[in-house]
C-alpha cells in the first residue's frame, strides 16, 4: 500500500483527492493536515463524504510514516512551507500549487503532464502538478505542435467553473454574482501561460508564437472547456492522424470524432479532444473537469506512474447520464 499525506486538507481540492483516494485499491491515507479543523472529522467539512471515512483532521504532520505527501496549499505556499520545515530526504512530494511548475535550477520538480512527460514522473521524487487551465489547453495543443504547425499567434478561449477559484469565499465566486453571469478576468496575462508556454516549447522545440488566453468565469461548479484557433494550411486528415497517434497511449485523453462538451467529462478525469478546419484555420475544442484530470485526478495518476502501479488504478471514474 502507498502510505499518503495530505496538507491543506480543507479546500476543494483536498476533499476531492480524500474522495479518490479512499476508494483506491493501492492507497492508505494516513493524515489529512488542517491547523484550523483539527480534531474535527473530514466530513464536517467535506459533507459529500459521509459514509465513505470516519477520518479527522490533524494538526500533526507525521512525515516519516508516509511515502507521499500531497500538498494541496493555495499558490505560493508550497515552496515557503518546504523550506520552514524539514521533510525526510525519502519522501516524494505531489504539489498542486503553482510554484514548482516552471523548470528552474533551485528545484528538481518534473512537470506533471503525463502525456509528454511519463518517463520522468516514473523516475521523479518531486513533481508539480500542472494547473486546470494549462492543462486542458496543452491536451488541446500538444499535438499541433509535434506536427510544427504552432508558427503563428493561437487564440485561446476558456471557461471554467467556479470551483477554480478555490473555497474561500470572493466577491467573484459568491453565488448571487455567479449565477446566470458571465466575465473574463486576467486577459493575456493568466499565470498558466507560461507553463503552457513552456511545455509547447518542449514538444515543438520552439515557441516564437504568441498564446493569447482569455479564460472565463463560468456560471456552473466545475468543468472547463476551451478552443483554440491555429493557422494552418495542413489538411485535416494528417491532423486528425497526428492526433489520434498522439494520444494512442494516453488512457484518459481522447481524440473524438464529433463535437465534445463539458458534461461529457465532467466528474472523470478524461480530457476530450476534438478539431475541425476552416479554410486556413484549425478549430482544436478540448474539456476536462477542473478538479480531476485539471488537479486531483491527475495528481493520483502521477502518483500511480511514480510507484509502478496501474496508470489508471481508483480513476475509473463515468461522467453523470444526463
Amino acid at each position: 500500500m502507498i502510505r499518503i499525506g495530505i496538507l491543506g486538507g480543507a479546500g476543494y481540492t483536498a476533499g476531492e483527492l480524500i474522495r479518490l483516494l479512499i476508494h483506491h485499491p493501492e492507497a492508505e491515507i494516513v493524515f489529512v493536515n488542517s491547523e484550523s479543523n483539527a480534531g474535527n472529522l473530514i466530513t464536517d467539512v467535506h459533507e459529500g463524504l459521509y459514509g465513505d471515512t470516519d477520518l479527522v483532521f490533524t494538526d500533526q504532520m507525521p512525515f516519516e510514516d508516509v511515502d507521499v505527501t500531497f500538498f494541496c496549499f493555495g499558490h505560493g505556499k508550497s515552496e515557503a512551507f518546504i523550506r520552514e520545515h524539514q521533510l525526510p530526504a525519502d519522501m516524494r512530494i505531489i504539489d498542486l500549487a503553482q510554484d514548482f511548475r516552471l523548470a528552474a535550477p533551485h528545484h528538481d520538480y518534473v512537470y506533471g503532464l503525463p502525456e509528454i512527460n511519463r518517463d520522468q514522473i516514473a523516475k521523479a521524487r518531486h513533481i508539480a502538478n500542472p494547473g486546470c487551465f494549462a492543462t486542458c489547453i496543452q491536451l488541446g495543443l500538444l499535438p499541433a505542435a509535434r506536427m510544427g504547425l504552432l508558427t503563428s499567434d493561437v487564440a485561446v478561449n476558456a471557461i471554467t467553473g467556479s470551483t477554480g477559484a478555490g473555497q474561500k469565499p470572493s466577491s467573484t465566486t459568491h453565488f448571487s454574482w455567479r449565477d446566470n453571469n458571465l466575465s473574463i478576468y486576467k486577459p493575456f496575462t493568466h499565470q498558466h501561460v507560461p507553463e503552457i508556454r513552456q511545455s509547447l516549447c518542449q514538444v515543438q522545440g520552439a515557441l516564437d508564437a504568441e498564446i493569447d488566453f482569455i479564460p472565463y468565469r463560468g456560471n456552473f461548479p466545475r468543468g472547463i472547456f476551451s478552443t483554440q484557433v491555429v493557422r494552418t494550411d495542413a489538411s485535416i486528415d494528417d491532423i486528425v492522424e497526428g492526433y489520434r497517434s498522439f494520444y494512442a497511449q494516453a488512457p484518459f485523453t481522447h481524440y473524438v470524432d464529433k463535437a465534445i462538451d463539458m458534461k461529457q467529462v465532467v466528474n472523470t478525469n478524461k480530457a476530450l479532444v476534438h478539431c475541425e478546419k476552416f479554410g486556413g484555420k484549425l478549430l482544436i475544442t478540448s474539456c476536462i473537469d477542473n478538479l480531476l484530470k485539471g488537479a486531483v485526478g491527475q495528481a493520483v495518476q502521477n502518483m500511480n506512474i511514480m510507484f509502478g502501479i496501474d496508470e489508471t488504478a481508483g480513476l475509473r471514474l463515468k461522467p453523470s447520464a444526463f
